[in-house]
This record gives structure tokens, C-alpha cells and sequence, in this order.
């Protein structure tokens, strides 16, 4: 349907700039998530049962075994061979530490987007989605960091290397926003997608756990949404050789990104005497290792191909990098849906 932008004389309308248009919408878009995040949102310390007594953790202890249908390491035959109490131990620590990684993360795109919003012109809309988002990471981060506190696991969080990565969000998301929002994607994914994975499973999971995911999900749906939003909005408004350059971008911040968030330190290995090979095997060695972690980015793949960033040359990258695949037809289509089409 065409809108009306002007009228000259009767039953003369001239169609809407697409431009004025598309930014009307967008701005329809972040207005809507706004709203979400005033009528839908949690308090991680009102919300979230933490004295209640089936939530110590060492409450039917048996509840940290890693699950077998949502983590890869849950349904290896070296962690399937410990001892009840060695698989407890490891299960704990690991969803600790998966805790301490995403509030990590969630510091890092805090500290950006809120330089991001320095600069923006008044009456901006998303200016206001923005502040609602980092005031719900903000409770996330005090919400993972308080399960890893009455876990009790003193757990590093990324590795060493990676946490220095931190330094760079702020210049990223000033100087560069649309590579900034591709790194918020590599690490909102890859835990959305694990997180949703272990809720779906049906199996028994601690409450603890089960508390902070279901929170964490329901909340991160609008922030990858907007996430999506802000690059659809923005990347075509590039020039030709701006966006060559994000589309190698993009495959590559996944890749890195998702990998410090997916993959436990070293430390990890090292508590536990994991064997090496089971290590490799686990992250990225074994052919079922490498679909797992490339089927995180299957909505990243159709947001390329639909905002133009899936070019031959960056189809080779998304290749070369094991991170290729089938692309999602709508966000958060089913992955049994998207491998069968």
C-alpha cells in the first residue's frame, strides 16, 4: 500500500520517500521494543527465589549433572564414565563459568552502547531502547554473577586473552556501530542458543539455573531483535566498499567471538584433567562439534544474505571459517525446520 506524503490538488498523491519511510518504521520498531521492555521485564532479586531452600545448591545436588540433549560435554563418554559427585562438580563449575562469561560479555556491550548513545541526536528512538537494554543487562549482570557466587565456584569467566578484548568495545561501538552490533549478535546467539537448548530439553535442570536462563531468554529476545533491527537499519546505508568490508567482517567476529563465549578456558581443562582429546574433540574437533557451533549463527546467516553482506567472496570466509550452513527462513525458527528445508 503506497502512504501519502503530499497532496497537490484533488486525487493527486505523491508516493513516500522509501527512505523517510523506512526510517518511520524503524523508528515503529524500537518504539514496540521499548514498550516490551516497560510492560515485560524482571528483577533477577525479586523474581528469582534465591532463599528458598530447593535453591541451595547443594539442594539434590544430582540437578548440575550436565544434560545429556543440550550440551555436548553432558553426553561424552568421559563425563558419562565419572563418578555422580566428579559430574556434579564438573557441572556446576562449567554452568558457573558459562554465568560468569555471559556477564563478562554483558559488561562489554554496556560499556559501548553506552557510548554509542552519547552522540545521538535528541528524539533518536534509540536512544530510549538503548537505556532499557542496558538497564536489563545491568540486572543480568548482578543475576549471573550472583548464581556464581552461591554456586561457589571461583571461575574465571573468558579466557585471559579474550577478556582484553574488553578494551575494545568502547572505540568499536564510537567509531564503527555496525561491527559493534555484529559482535553483540556473536555473543547474544550463541547463548540464546544454548540456554534455549537446555530449557527445551525437558531434562531436570537446578532451579538455580532454571531461574536465570528463563529470565535471561525471555529479556534477550528483544535485545537480539534489536540487534537485527539496528543492522538492517544502518548497513545498507553504507557504500559499496564499506559494506565488502563488513560482510568479511562478519563471519569473522562470529567466529572469534563465538568461540571465547562457547568455549570454556583453560582453566576449565585443567581443574578436572580433562584429556586432550576429549577437548578437541568437544569444541570444534569432531564434525558434530563444528555443526553445533555453526548452527548458532543460523539467523546471523539470513540477516547477511538480507541486508547484502552475503557475497561470494564472504560465502568463502563463512566457509573457511566451518561456520557456513542453511539460513533461517524467520529468527528463531526450530533448527529441526531449517536443516530439513
Amino acid at each position: 500500500m503506497t502512504s501519502v506524503a503530499t497532496t497537490h490538488g484533488a486525487g493527486h498523491v505523491e508516493p513516500e520517500d522509501p527512505i523517510v519511510r523506512e526510517a518511520r518504521e524503524y523508528a515503529a520498531k524500537l518504539t514496540l521494543l521499548s514498550e516490551g521492555s516497560v510492560n515485560r521485564h524482571f528483577d533477577p532479586f525479586e523474581d528469582i527465589d534465591w532463599d528458598n531452600p530447593d535453591f541451595h545448591p547443594d539442594a539434590d545436588p544430582e540437578r548440575w549433572i550436565l544434560p545429556v540433549s543440550a550440551d555436548p560435554l553432558g553426553r561424552h563418554p568421559w563425563y558419562l564414565s565419572l563418578s555422580k559427585q566428579q559430574q556434579i562438580e564438573i557441572g556446576k563449575y562449567r554452568q558457573a563459568n558459562v554465568a560468569k562469561v555471559g556477564l563478562q560479555f554483558e559488561s562489554i556491550l554496556i560499556s559501548g552502547m553506552v557510548n554509542h548513545t552519547f552522540s545521538l541526536a535528541n528524539g533518536d528512538p534509540e536512544f530510549r531502547y538503548c537505556t532499557h537494554e542496558m538497564t536489563e543487562e545491568l540486572n543480568h549482570t548482578q543475576m549471573f554473577q550472583e548464581m556464581v557466587n552461591r554456586i561457589g565456584a571461583d571461575v574465571p569467566g573468558m579466557g585471559p586473552i579474550v577478556r582484553k578484548l574488553r578494551y575494545l568495545g568502547v572505540p568499536v561501538a564510537t567509531l564503527t556501530p555496525n561491527l559493534f552490533f555484529m559482535a553483540v549478535l556473536a555473543g547474544e546467539e550463541p547463548i540464546d542458543h544454548i540456554q534455549k537448548a537446555i530449557l527445551r530439553s525437558g531434562e531436570e535442570v537446578h532451579p538455580i539455573m532454571r531461574g536465570v536462563m528463563s529470565i535471561h531468554v525471555a529479556e534477550e529476545a528483544r535485545h537480539i531483535s534489536f540487534a537485527h533491527e539496528f543492522l538492517k537499519h544502518h548497513v545498507p546505508e553504507q557504500k559499496s566498499v564499506n559494506k565488502f568490508v563488513l560482510s568479511l567482517a562478519m563471519p569473522l567476529i562470529m567466529w572469534i567471538l563465538g568461540r571465547s563465549i562457547a568455549t570454556p578456558p583453560k582453566s576449565f581443562f585443567e581443574e578436572f584433567d580433562i584429556p586432550d582429546a576429549v577437548r578437541k574433540e568437544l569444541f570444534y574437533g569432531s564434525k558434530e562439534a563444528r555443526k553445533v557451533f555453526a548452527d548458532y549463527f543460523v539467523d546471523v546467516r539470513a540477516l547477511a544474505k538480507d541486508i547484502g553482506l552475503m557475497n561470494p567472496v564472504a560465502k568463502q570466509v563463512w566457509k573457511m571459517l566451518r561456520i557456513d550452513g542453511p539460513s533461517s527462513r524467520f529468527r528463531s525458527e526450530p533448527l529441526r525446520v531449517v536443516k530439513a528445508s
